[in-house]
Formats: structure tokens, sequence, C-alpha cells
């Protein structure tokens, strides 16, 4: 079977267009920081997970956020977090549930439900079309973020546009949005207090888009909407559910950057997302 190979580079300009996945697709590139070798995508197997969304998670392991390129984060990291105690927390955050488009940004722009609004640049909502198929989150946003508005924007960004662009689709065409709307200050990982404050804007979002799937990426996204803090590599392959909502777990753009013998991986996840989109049976 072909492998997909992403590199943060420009992808090239004619990409395929089947989203499907259903023909092979040539090795295009070298990672960028050093060779990278070609890894047989793992056989996706499904299997149902109940429940939906919350707790801290995969880059703890260096103390700073996959956005910001840390030393190799481990997916193998499980957390000594009581998600018990997470998950009864209170939010305090006024009913949003009912808010459209420009009501649900304004009301994330205006927020002071935690100590991040102190810190924060601007809020950092979330972009790309609003009917999206696709939806894909992240864990917070880094620096860039905070100062442009919007997520996964630098290197991780561009690798997760190239993977993307692999199965045919453009950053636009899907809807990408991060755990929390502001950055943590140091580019720490979120805290407990902070994604339950911040969730239900999140939830207001999957309810407006509306997508055929969700794809968590890294592990503090992946262990937030599943209130679970089992390895990335434990739950990639299997199908999920935040809500009703099918979910896909893959691993971070950042983290693939560091440890490119995992994209293969990643492939073979995307290529599940896409045929959970098509409504393939599992």
């Amino acid at each position: 079977m072909g492998i997909q190979v992403w590199t943060s580079r420009e992808a090239p300009q004619e990409v395929p267009r089947d989203v499907a996945g259903q023909r092979e697709m040539p090795v295009e590139a070298v990672q960028a920081d050093a060779a990278s070798p070609q890894v047989l995508p793992d056989t996706a197997s499904v299997s149902g997970m109940p429940g939906p969304p919350l707790v801290a998670s995969e880059a703890q392991v260096s103390g700073t956020r996959v956005d910001e390129e840390p030393p190799l984060p481990t997916d193998e990291f499980i957390p000594s977090l009581d998600i018990s105690e997470i998950s009864t927390q209170p939010a305090p955050v006024a009913d949003v549930s009912s808010l459209d488009w420009p009501e649900l940004q304004a009301a994330v722009a205006s927020c002071t439900a935690c100590e991040l609004h102190k810190t924060r640049t601007q809020t950092v909502f979330g972009v790309g079309d609003h009917a999206a198929q696709w939806m894909i989150i992240g864990e917070a946003p880094g620096a860039d973020e905070d100062k442009q508005g919007e997520p996964f924007v630098g290197r991780a960004g561009q690798l997760l546009n190239n993977m993307l662009k692999a199965l045919g689709l453009r950053r636009e065409q899907v809807f990408i949005a991060n755990i929390l709307k502001c950055r943590p200050p140091g580019n720490r990982n979120p805290a407990p207090e902070e994604i339950v404050r911040c969730e239900a804007f999140l939830q207001r979002q999957v309810a407006l888009v509306k997508p055929k799937v969700i794809l968590a990426v890294g592990g503090v996204a992946a262990h937030n909407l599943l209130k679970v803090d089992t390895a990335v590599s434990r739950l990639r392959g299997q199908l999920h559910h935040y809500g009703e909502t099918p979910l896909v777990v893959t691993y971070h753009p950042a983290y693939l950057l560091r440890k490119p013998s995992e994209k293969g991986k990643s492939w073979a996840d995307l290529k599940f997302a896409a045929a959970v989109v098509r409504g393939e049976p599992s």
C-alpha cells in the first residue's frame, strides 16, 4: 500500500481529490529536519466507545505544549489526574447553547471565566467552514495562534494543511478549533479548571457545525474530549464518539515533526476518518 509522507513545506500544486483515499498516493517529500522513514500505516480497526467529553495530558512530559515544538513528547504518558474530580466541577459560563455563530464568537471574545483572559492577546475562536463534514480539534493556542487569532499556524499548521491536501481537502473546507480559546502562559498544558470553563463553547461549536467526524489531534485534545487518560497509541485506530458525533484520534502535527516515523500511522487515521465521513460500515 502506498504511504503518504508530509512535510511542513508547501504541498505540490496537484493534489488528489479523492477524499476516499481509495487510490495509492506516492511518497512526495522528506522531513524538513531529517529524512522521514517510510512506515506502513496500521490497519484501522473499529470498536464502539461510549460517551462524550476531559483531563490534562500528552506533552506534560516536557511541561510545554506540542504546538510550540517542545522536546519530543511521548504519547505513552498517562497523567495521574483524577478524572472524576474534573468531570464534577461546574462550569461557571453563561448558557451558550442557543447562540448563533456571531453571538458565540462575541461570547468567546468577551469571556473572563478563567484567569487566562488576563494574559491573552486575543481569543482564538476557530476557523473554517461552518457546515464542514470534518471538525479538527487541537489543544490550546500557542504563541503564534495568540498573535494571529487563528488555530494551527506555524510549522505544525503547515503540516496539518498538507495532511488535509493529501486527502483532497483544503483548510477552508474543514472547521478547526481548540480545547481552549486562550493561550496558557508559557505554552503550558491547559489546566483542568480552564478546560471545564471553556468546554461549553466547544460543545456549541460542534452542535452548530454538525460534523460527520471529529479528528482529535494529540493527547490533550483526545483525553479531554473522551474523558480518558489512555495513551494516544491505544486510542487511535478505533471509533469513539463525542456525544453522538463520531471521533477519530490521531497524533499532533508537532509530534509528527519530531517523530516522522509515526506519519504512516497518522495517514491510516486520516483514511479511517475519511471512511467515517463516507458512511462506510465499520
